[in-house]
């Protein structure tokens, strides 16, 4: 069958790619991009923009993440190496397998408190802003508190949330109908919403905090807030709700959490070395297999051994090539990865000489099965049990992913800066939503649920642990190379790195700019068991967007893939930035689906 041998986006493009020389911001919201813009506009760096944006974040984008949630981050200063900030808070000492069985749970729900891990968002932010940023706490919280007290346009994806947890949050969570349904009624689509409660409790960290730091500078100050929002009146009042309110969880039983004030005190986020592999001429860098961040290196080593022109993923072979090395990077995420996972078994997933006995896997038909490998300094796989998504298979309340067909049932937020200095941020805060679990009233947030990912088979390598990190599926990325840095990043689960690696065979191989790559179709597998609750997956499941057209689609399907049709703007919510020193140019690039997310800078 004939087919094109290349999509190329039309001349016109439904976002600009944005070139400046000063500073560029992308977000998945354009209040986030703004106010990023604003901090570097006023002779803030990448790090002071990231964290006042992160803030307003919170409370523009609450269906998509807040306080009580989680980051990762990838950090790249000028002349320094690029860091990754975990944000990624552990389970609490009361999140034991033994415990969930006690309460007659079989998995982890994927909503309600019981879930939450501690939460690490907040404390991260505040590492962020202490030792690379340069703003005092006041200003970098200012954003957030002015849009919290007097309001900003809900955006329609979170009025839908609200709209369809509205009987839960009716029946069971009172404090969430509260706080998102005042008056009993649901928002009005472009309603202008606050959150004076969460206004409030900014106010008291800063006043708190300086309080506390009696005038020593900035560091001190910041150090004081993060002492008070681990140790102070934050923890308090999560421990007394949690252990006070008995709630309905997604599994339709009713639950206590087990997160206290001693647990998000022993927290303190941290820095630590990303995870990289070169790929033609470029490095790219992930945070570690407590995320899923190795899956996409492992696809690139696996697709490192083909030529450029059988990896198009906008040809029929190319994408299938694609799908099938991204199946074996997930196949092998399920098998190994999780928190405390060895070096050793790292680099030997990351090396050439897997990557090649992997690469001789992928033939001419799509693969239904789960293909965990073997190696020679590889423990014995873990193979997890494997239940089939059903057709009609609904997102639970407090999915944070897409729906096997694309729709976006909530999700995830992302941010991109790069300064007029050269420093880059990649950052994917998440969880936490509106509709993760009850809201706690006197905060005006909620916690997350996190500890979804985990299992309670001790077998797993992901599996409940107090003290250890949920193997998350945040995943920011940097790439670097001699002259370059880009910054870049998607929501989307279980997706994320599936469609950053088809945004980095359309810009490193094919050679599209970064909108045309962001806007460009986009496709992902879900031939693998699902990160979120309730773990389901769709053997040889590939989602595309109906724009590459029925030649393309008909001849997938003809290889073996079980394609469902997303319709023509669906899937991908990517974001970029990227700073090319050679030439002292800064360009941004967002995703126009939803027509939420925005590049701005000059």
């Amino acid at each position: 069958m004939s087919v094109p041998s290349r999509f190329r986006a039309p001349a016109f493009l439904a976002r600009p790619n944005v070139v400046g020389s000063f500073g560029v911001c992308a977000s998945t919201h354009w209040i986030a991009s703004g106010v990023a813009q604003s901090v570097l506009e006023r002779g803030g760096n990448a790090f002071d923009a990231a964290a006042s944006a992160a803030f307003v974040l919170h409370i523009v984008e609450p269906h998509l993440n807040g306080p009580g949630g989680d980051l990762v981050a990838l950090i790249a200063p000028v002349d320094q190496p690029v860091q990754v900030l975990c944000g990624q808070g552990p389970a609490p000492r009361g999140a034991t397998i033994e415990h969930f069985h006690a309460e007659g749970l079989d998995a982890v729900p994927g909503a309600g408190a019981l879930a939450a891990a501690i939460p690490g968002a907040v404390d991260a932010w505040l590492l962020l802003l202490r030792d690379y940023g340069t703003w005092e706490l006041d200003e970098v919280l200012a954003y957030a508190i002015d849009y919290a007290e007097n309001g900003h346009p809900i955006v329609a994806r979170a009025r839908e949330v609200i709209v369809m947890v509205r009987d839960l949050f009716v029946q069971d969570w009172s404090t969430s109908a509260d706080l998102w349904l005042p008056g009993g009624a649901s928002p009005r689509p472009g309603q202008i919403i606050t959150n004076p409660a969460y206004a409030a409790t900014l106010r008291r960290l800063r006043a708190e905090a300086s309080a506390a730091a009696k005038g020593r500078g900035r560091r001190d100050t910041i150090d004081a807030a993060r002492a008070v929002w681990g140790s102070g009146f934050v923890a308090e009042a999560i421990e007394r709700f949690v252990a006070d309110v008995t709630h309905r969880h997604a599994s339709g039983t009713s639950h206590r959490g087990v997160l206290t004030a001693r647990d998000m005190a022993g927290y303190r986020a941290h820095l630590e070395p990303a995870v990289a592999l070169n790929f033609r001429g470029h490095r790219i860098h992930k945070a570690g297999p407590w995320s899923q961040g190795p899956a996409l290196l492992q696809a690139l080593a696996i697709l490192d051994g083909f030529a450029d022109d059988q990896i198009d993923v906008d040809t029929p072979a190319g994408l299938h090539r694609v799908v099938e090395a991204m199946k074996l990077a997930l196949a092998d995420r399920e098998a190994y990865y999780g928190d405390g996972l060895d070096a050793d078994v790292v680099a030997t997933l990351l090396s050439a000489e897997y990557a090649k006995e992997r690469r001789e896997l992928i033939g001419g038909r799509a693969s239904h099965d789960l293909r965990p490998g073997s190696f020679v300094g590889l423990p014995q796989p873990y193979r997890p049990r494997l239940t089939i998504a059903a057709d009609d298979e609904s997102v639970a309340i407090g999915e944070p992913t897409v729906r096997v067909t694309g729709e976006v049932r909530g999700d995830t937020c992302h941010l991109d800066v790069v300064d007029r200095w050269g420093n880059a941020v990649s950052a994917t805060p998440s969880g936490g939503w509106l509709q993760s679990s009850p809201a706690i009233p006197e905060l005006g947030f909620c916690l997350g649920t996190r500890l979804q990912m985990t299992h309670l088979d001790p077998a797993s390598p992901s599996a409940l642990r107090p003290g250890k990190r949920p193997r998350t599926t945040l995943t920011p990325t940097i790439v670097t190379s001699a002259d370059t840095v880009t910054a870049l990043g998607s929501p989307g689960g279980d997706q994320q790195d599936q469609w950053q690696l088809v945004y980095l065979m359309r810009t490193l191989i094919a050679g599209f700019g970064a909108q045309e790559a962001i806007e460009a179709p986009m496709f992902h597998t879900t031939s693998f068991p699902g990160s979120f609750w309730p773990h389901t997956w769709e053997p040889g499941g590939l989602v595309l967007e109906d724009r590459f057209g029925p030649a393309v689609i008909d001849e997938l399907e003809a290889m073996g893939h079980v394609i469902r049709r997303a319709g023509d703007w669906a899937l991908g919510r990517l974001s970029s930035v990227r700073v090319d020193r050679s030439r002292g140019l800064i360009e941004g690039a967002a995703n126009p689906r939803g027509a939420q997310g925005y590049a701005v800078g000059r």
